[in-house]
């Protein structure tokens, strides 16, 4: 993906108007610009709750395609309904794409919503861009589930493209990497001499 007109030509082939579509959020404004974001895809909003609550309840009776939520929400946070949701064994809301939306966000957010089983995290104010191709990305997304430790949601590793950094970051392959230096910084002085 170059860019944005890219990203929105190769979602043609999604028709998203059938899908089953909840966003929650506890102020009534940013519920309605969702849902009228949304409607403005073709994606109409079957279920607009205004606490995690009320989506929890609707969630245990009927089966849901996109979830959009709010992270910051009182009593019970979107962090915590995704986490709820994801740990809930409902087939298949479990695993329905969740995007995660919050303002002010911070690296902790970031890692709490990748920790809870989130899809995706969007900044508010958001445009209508911005939550379209999200919603497209989240469509496409093969990632499988997995649970490990106190964690079930889509694998957090992304395998396509190459590492933005070039370092491998994960803790046993970097212990095995430093192992093999060793060993052969070991074995140099003595083919030395």
């Amino acid at each position: 993906m170059t860019g944005v007109g890219e990203a929105l030509r190769d979602s043609a082939i999604f028709n998203l108007g059938s899908a089953v579509t909840m966003v929650i959020d506890d102020s009534s404004f940013a519920l309605e610009l969702t849902t009228q974001a949304l409607l403005g895809f073709g994606i109409k909003v079957k279920y607009a709750c205004h606490s995690a609550a009320e989506a929890m309840e609707i969630l245990k009776d009927s089966d849901v395609d996109l979830i959009v939520v709010d992270a910051d929400m009182p009593g019970m946070s979107g962090f915590d309904l995704v986490r709820w949701l994801r740990r809930s064994d409902l087939d298949p809301n479990a695993y329905a794409p969740v995007i995660l939306m919050a303002a002010h966000v911070r690296r902790k957010h970031l890692d709490q919503a990748r920790d809870c089983g989130a899809n995706f995290l969007v900044t508010k104010p958001f445009s209508a861009t911005t939550l379209l191709e999200r919603v497209v990305w989240v469509a496409r997304d093969q990632r499988p589930f997995l649970g490990v430790g106190d964690y079930f949601g889509p694998d957090r590793r992304f395998r396509e493209g190459e590492r933005r950094d070039g370092e491998e970051r994960r803790s046993d392959y970097l212990r095995r990497a430093e192992f093999e230096a060793a060993k052969a910084a070991e074995a140099t002085p003595e083919d030395a001499a």
